[in-house]
């Protein structure tokens, strides 16, 4: 923790991205959806996905994996947040995920494969990242869209529906990995350290490792922006996402670039500690 701003009283608006925030309200428009998703599908999906971790999975505590379950513990702290479950599983393809559905407790899981490719500090900003889905709520409307897909190619025109939902929805999933790149960022309090696990992402591997130039990546997320000095240009990077759950890695580095620079991010992290008072109130898994 040395050095780091613990960031008591958090508020997920603080940090969310602009895009992510103009998407979300519009989720929220949708009146009954998220009730209904908790009362029909949470306890069932729950209890599957919990069971499933348990019985194929490591159970990450002080006594399994302490240095990993440490680094969670910090990242939480930091965020302001209750320490959720978390699980490594064995799986080659890089990757972690978040399951929420505000009932039981939340869980992370991280692949084997993504923890051999990264240092400490960028697991932990992969884990802070995750953090930032509970923070912001995301889980709940990720699975809410995941039900209206599948709900809407069961009606008549539902693959024309559910096609054009589909890409409404996952415009918005886009929007919210930005605010959790930001989480993570608060957690590093480092943005070489984002940049350089996003790069791993993008064209990493461990053989690879001590080639890899964080400077160049970034200066390659900076040069992403000339595709779309035209119509042509911007055209083209619409095509490379559609579809995609997140966004492009040099789109995200070159995100990341811009708010560590911005007066918002250094205000956050910059500013002196904080105690728990009656403004400042621990935070809990979500902002309800």
């Amino acid at each position: 923790m040395t050095g780091k701003t613990l960031l008591v009283g958090l508020r997920a608006d603080q940090f969310r991205h602009p895009l992510d925030l103009e998407a979300t309200r519009a989720l929220k428009q949708l009146p009954g959806l998220d009730v209904m998703v908790r009362m029909a599908l949470a306890p069932l999906a729950e209890r599957f996905f919990h069971l499933d971790h348990l019985a194929s999975s490591l159970q990450v505590s002080d006594r399994q994996l302490p240095d990993l379950y440490q680094s969670l513990v910090e990242a939480c702290r930091i965020l302001d947040l209750e320490v959720p479950q978390l699980y490594v599983r064995q799986n080659p393809v890089p990757n972690a995920y978040t399951f929420a559905m505000r009932g039981e407790q939340p869980f992370i899981v991280i692949h084997t494969a993504l923890i051999e490719l990264l240092t400490p500090e960028e697991t932990q900003a992969v884990i802070a990242h995750e953090l930032g889905h509970l923070k912001c709520e995301h889980s709940v409307y990720l699975t809410l869209a995941n039900l209206i897909t599948m709900a809407a190619s069961q009606l008549p025109l539902g693959e024309v529906m559910a096609q054009s939902l589909q890409n409404q929805l996952m415009e918005w999933v886009r929007c919210a990995e930005f605010t959790c790149d930001r989480a993570a960022l608060l957690v590093a309090q480092d943005p070489r350290i984002v940049a350089s696990l996003l790069m791993k992402l993008c064209g990493g591997s461990p053989s690879l490792v001590n080639q890899l130039n964080v400077d160049a990546f970034i200066d390659q997320a900076r040069a992403y922006d000339s595709l779309s000095d035209d119509a042509i240009g911007d055209a083209l990077k619409q095509v490379r996402t559609q579809g995609l759950t997140h966004p492009v890695p040099v789109l995200r580095a070159r995100e990341i670039d811009r708010w560590a620079t911005t007066n918002d991010y250094y205000q956050l992290v910059k500013r002196p500690a904080v105690e728990y008072n009656e403004s400042a109130s621990k935070g809990g898994w979500r902002n309800w």
